[in-house]
C-alpha cells in the first residue's frame, strides 16, 4: 500500500497533486497561488472565468426553457411536501435527481436531500455560536492557507479575502469546533466551497456536517482508514465491472489510494467538468456513496477496460498519467450520467464488500483506530433514521410574493395573519395539515387536476 501521512490532511503520496501538499502549493500554478482574475475574462453560466472547470458549452446539456420551468414547478411541489414525497414517492424523487435538479432550486434541494434543513432547525443558533468562537489556532492557520486554492477562477472565490473566502473560512472553522476530535482535512474545503456556491454559510455548514457524518463517515479523520477501505472496495467491485482493468492494476501493484483518493474525498468536485460535477452531486446526495463508486468504476472501465487501451499503459507511471488525463468524451455530462445510472452496483453489494474488506483489514492492521458512525446510503436512509418534524421541513422564505394566479383570494385575506405573517395582501396557507407554506402558485399546482407531478406527463421532465 502506498505510504500516506497519518495526519489530519489529505495524505501525501507519490505523484500527488496540489490538494495533498498540506499548505505548500507551487507558486507557479495560478490555481494554487490565487492569481487575480481580470475583468475581461468571460464568466460562464456557473460563475467560472477560467481554469479546468470553465464550461465552453460543448460538454453541457441545454434544457429547453419550458421544460426547465415545469421541472421547477415539480420541485417546488416536492419541497413543499418533502416528508410525504420521501415516504411515498421516493423513486420519483430519485428519477428527478437523475434528470438534474433545476439550477434555481439546487441549493434548497441539496439542503433537504442531505437532511441539513432538519439539522439546522433542530440546532437553531448553533452555527452562530460556533461562528463567534475564535477556533483552534492550529486549524485556523491551515484553513487560512488553503482558502485561495479553492476554485480560484470562480467569481465567488477569486478575490483574496472576498466574501466567498470569508464564508468558506467560517464554515470550515465552525466544523473544527463542531467536531474537535476530527478537526480539519484539506479535502473538506472543495466540498464546502461547492455547497457555498449554492447556499448561505449556515446552510452550507449543516450540509457539510451531513456529508461528513452520514454520506462519507470517517473520510476526513486522522489516518484516512475509511478512504483506504473504500479504495479496496472499489478495486474488488472493479473485478466484476471490468476484468481487464482489474488485472492491469493488480499486475502493476497500483494501490487504489494512489488514484481514487481525490475522486472520493472531494466527491469528484476537482476531477470533472462542472456540468458533470453538478449532475453527479444531484444523484450522490439523493442516492448516497454508491454514485461515487459508480463514477470511479465507469472512469476505470473507460480508461483501462480493453487490451487496446492498455497498450498505452505499459507501466505504473503511464497508468497513473492516463487516469489523470481522462479524455473529454468520458467525462461529458450526458455520457457520464447515463453510464453511472446504468451501472449495476447497489448498496447491498457495497455493504457486503465493506464487511469483507473490514475483516481483511483487521487481520492485517488490527482494529480501526477511528470509530466512525455507520454510513447512510442517501436521503431516504437519512430521513428514515431520524424522521423530521413537519415544522422542521417548513420553508421560511424571507421574501413572499403573491402570485397572479391567486388574484381572487389576495384582497379578501388581508390582515388574516397566520402563515402570511400579518403582511397585507399575502394569502395565508390553507392546507389543513399545516404543511403548505408557499405562495398561491404552489397551491394551484397541488390542487390542479392536471398536477405536474402526474407520472404520465413525466417521461422527459
Amino acid at each position: 500500500m502506498a505510504k500516506t501521512e497519518q495526519r489530519n490532511g489529505l495524505g501525501v503520496r507519490d505523484g500527488t497533486d496540489k490538494l495533498t501538499d498540506n499548505g505548500k502549493g507551487s507558486e507557479s500554478d495560478p490555481e494554487v497561488n490565487g492569481s487575480a482574475v481580470t475583468a475581461e475574462n468571460q464568466v460562464d453560466k456557473y460563475g467560472f472565468t477560467g481554469g479546468a472547470q470553465q464550461t465552453s458549452g460543448a460538454g453541457a446539456e441545454e434544457v429547453p426553457i419550458d421544460v426547465l420551468r415545469q421541472r421547477e414547478a415539480k420541485w417546488l411541489e416536492m419541497l413543499n411536501h418533502w416528508d410525504k414525497w420521501m415516504a411515498k414517492k421516493h423513486k420519483k424523487v430519485k428519477d428527478r435527481c437523475q434528470k438534474g435538479i433545476p439550477p434555481s432550486l439546487r441549493g434548497r434541494a441539496w439542503l433537504y436531500l442531505t437532511g441539513g434543513k432538519v439539522k439546522r432547525e433542530q440546532n437553531q443558533g448553533k452555527f452562530q455560536e460556533l461562528d463567534e468562537q475564535p477556533g483552534d489556532p492550529k486549524w485556523v492557520d491551515i484553513i487560512e492557507r488553503d482558502l485561495h486554492r479553492q476554485f480560484p477562477f470562480h467569481e465567488m472565490f477569486a478575490a483574496r479575502g472576498g466574501h466567498g473566502q470569508q464564508d468558506l473560512f467560517r464554515v470550515l472553522k465552525a466544523y473544527t469546533l463542531h467536531r474537535p476530535e476530527e478537526g480539519y482535512c484539506q479535502a473538506q474545503a472543495p466540498v464546502a466551497a461547492v455547497l457555498l456556491m449554492h447556499m448561505p454559510a449556515e446552510d452550507a455548514f449543516w450540509a457539510l456536517v451531513q456529508i461528513c457524518e452520514k454520506y462519507l463517515p470517517g473520510y476526513y479523520s486522522t489516518g484516512l482508514e475509511a478512504i483506504q477501505l473504500d479504495g479496496q472496495i472499489l478495486h474488488a467491485l472493479l473485478r466484476r465491472v471490468s476484468l481487464p482493468a482489474y488485472r492491469h492494476l493488480n499486475k502493476h501493484k497500483l494501490d487504489p489510494i494512489m488514484y481514487m483518493t481525490e475522486w472520493f474525498m472531494c466527491a469528484f468536485s476537482r476531477s470533472l467538468p462542472w456540468a458533470s460535477v453538478l449532475r453527479i452531486w444531484d444523484m450522490f446526495l439523493c442516492e448516497g456513496v454508491k454514485i461515487i463508486f459508480r463514477v470511479g468504476l465507469v472512469l476505470l472501465k473507460c480508461m483501462l477496460g480493453s487490451q487496446e487501451k492498455l497498450k498505452a499503459c505499459q507501466g505504473t507511471y503511464e497508468t497513473m498519467e492516463r487516469l489523470r488525463a481522462i479524455p473529454p468524451q468520458y467525462v461529458q455530462e450526458a455520457f457520464l450520467v447515463r453510464e453511472v445510472i446504468e451501472l449495476p452496483v447497489n448498496e447491498k453489494e457495497i455493504e457486503k464488500e465493506h464487511y469483507a474488506q473490514l475483516r481483511r483489514w483487521k487481520e492485517t492492521h488490527g482494529d480501526l483506530q477511528c470509530k466512525s458512525p455507520p454510513r447512510m446510503h442517501g436521503a431516504k436512509a437519512i430521513i428514515a433514521a431520524d424522521p423530521p418534524r413537519r415544522q422542521d421541513l417548513r420553508q421560511k422564505p424571507t421574501i413572499i410574493v403573491a402570485s397572479p394566479l391567486a388574484r381572487d383570494g389576495v384582497n379578501g385575506r388581508e390582515g388574516e395573519g397566520g402563515g402570511g405573517g400579518g403582511r397585507a395582501g399575502v394569502p395565508a396557507p390553507a392546507d389543513p395539515d399545516g404543511s403548505a407554506d408557499g405562495t398561491a402558485l404552489l397551491r394551484h399546482i397541488a390542487e390542479s387536476e392536471e398536477s405536474l407531478s402526474n407520472g404520465e406527463e413525466d417521461t422527459y421532465l
